[in-house]
């Protein structure tokens, strides 16, 4: 069931709305951003009487207590099993939806920007640029495309549990932060080694906390950059327009999607 109401709580304007374009207009480029999807006004309103965390801890339990919900390996199998078809034609992958995200820098540290490469069905429908940060690392640029990612995961999530969704990245670096490393630093109160600070951590926990609520609906891979794999180089593509216009807030591509115009553009 499509959620018709969605809580933010840190935004350009907070409060609670009905369509996800109000969404992206008033959180679009925050990488503090805090919001969430709701099946019912009532859910919402609570949840907005409440806080971010209070929401991502209940939901987290709910998935984890469901008793209805099938076990998320059986889920999967059988989501891929119905859209094995669809999944076929895509030339990047077995999923549903696919979502590129990359980070460009020039030079590190220095202008950085992030971009985001969408498909549905093996078919590229929306690109999106921004982020720009006049003193951003590679790192940081790498770690927005993943906040990116699962925030546009939860929209399609929240659209259609059953799909399945993969988001594609070419940082091992931020891969790992959120996958590997996240969990360890959390149980050492987001320290390192022996007490050593954790790099960029704002972005980690920011990344890890939104990561926890989806991580048995969506897959994470490694692909490797500028290797000519379509997605991952129109994501590249956007990350370095975001740069150099010194986009700030993420805003979609509005020009017609021109993959081979798109392509010789300047690479990251």
């Amino acid at each position: 069931m499509s959620k018709k109401f969605y809580v933010i709580w840190k935004g350009a304007k907070t409060g609670v709305f009905t369509t996800w374009p109000e969404v992206q207009q008033h959180t679009a480029g925050r990488s503090d951003a805090q919001y969430m999807g709701f099946e019912s006004k009532a859910a919402a309103e609570q949840a907005f009487a409440s806080t971010y965390t209070k929401a991502l801890m209940q939901r987290s339990l709910s998935k984890a207590g469901g008793s209805s919900a099938a076990p998320s390996s059986n889920r999967k199998a059988s989501s891929k099993k119905g859209s094995a078809k669809k999944a076929a034609i895509s030339p990047n992958g077995p999923s549903d939806i696919e979502i590129y995200c990359d980070g460009a820098c020039s030079p590190n540290p220095g202008k950085s920007g992030t971009g985001i490469a969408v498909y549905e069905q093996g078919k590229v429908t929306s690109l999106y640029y921004g982020l720009y940060q006049p003193n951003g690392t590679n790192n940081t640029a790498e770690l927005n495309g993943l906040l990116s990612s699962f925030q546009i995961a939860q929209h399609f999530i929240d659209k259609d549990n059953e799909q399945s969704i993969c988001i594609l990245s070419d940082s091992k670096y931020s891969i790992d932060c959120i996958t590997k490393w996240a969990k360890g630093w959390q149980a050492k109160g987001w320290t390192r080694g022996k007490g050593e600070e954790v790099k960029n951590l704002a972005l980690v926990q920011q990344c890890y906390a939104l990561y926890k609520t989806m991580h048995t609906k969506i897959t994470i891979r490694h692909v490797k950059a500028h290797a000519n794999i379509e997605g991952n180089e129109l994501a590249d593509r956007m990350a370095v327009l975001a740069r150099k216009q010194h986009q700030e807030t993420m805003i979609r591509y509005s020009k017609v999607i021109d993959i081979k115009a798109l392509l010789a553009l300047e690479s990251g």
